[in-house]
């Protein structure tokens, strides 16, 4: 599905698959729902939802409801919480990176050329350190 919300492109067959949600039902059935996350080339996050009649991505037309689709831009934010709601610790980490626990630390959402994000993510690698550690290091 491709849509354009707010002058960006959202586009499942190009952006960057994250993780899957269901709630456990076919996708047959009117209450079925499942949900998507991606993130596009430019670091935006979406949702892809659809369900059944009786889901939230039902579609009303006059006296009728069917099921339908829906993409949903997230902040970084809100794309942190739907993956702690619904993915593993694993998952998270995989997406977001190590999280380092403890009462002096704030989590920060930044937004870094390609080019830096390679860097960090090939000294992670390198080093065993998060990405977190490496800037910690940098500045200290």
């Amino acid at each position: 599905m491709k849509k354009v919300i707010n002058g960006s492109v959202f586009d499942t067959a190009k952006a960057k698959f994250l993780g899957s949600w269901s709630n456990g039902h076919n996708n047959n059935d009117f209450s079925y729902c499942g949900e998507r996350l991606f993130i596009t080339k430019s670091g935006k996050y979406f949702l892809h939802g659809e369900g059944g009649a009786y889901s939230t991505y039902a579609v009303h037309s006059g006296n009728n409801t069917c099921g339908g689709e829906l993409i949903l831009p997230l902040t970084p934010q809100e794309a942190r919480e739907w993956v702690e709601r619904h993915l593993d610790g694993e998952e998270y980490e995989t997406i977001f990176g190590t999280v380092e626990e403890g009462p002096d630390k704030i989590p920060l959402n930044i937004t870094v050329s390609p080019e830096l994000k390679n860097k960090l993510e090939r000294m992670r690698t390198e080093t065993n350190k998060s990405i977190s550690q490496l800037i910690a290091e940098k500045f200290q």
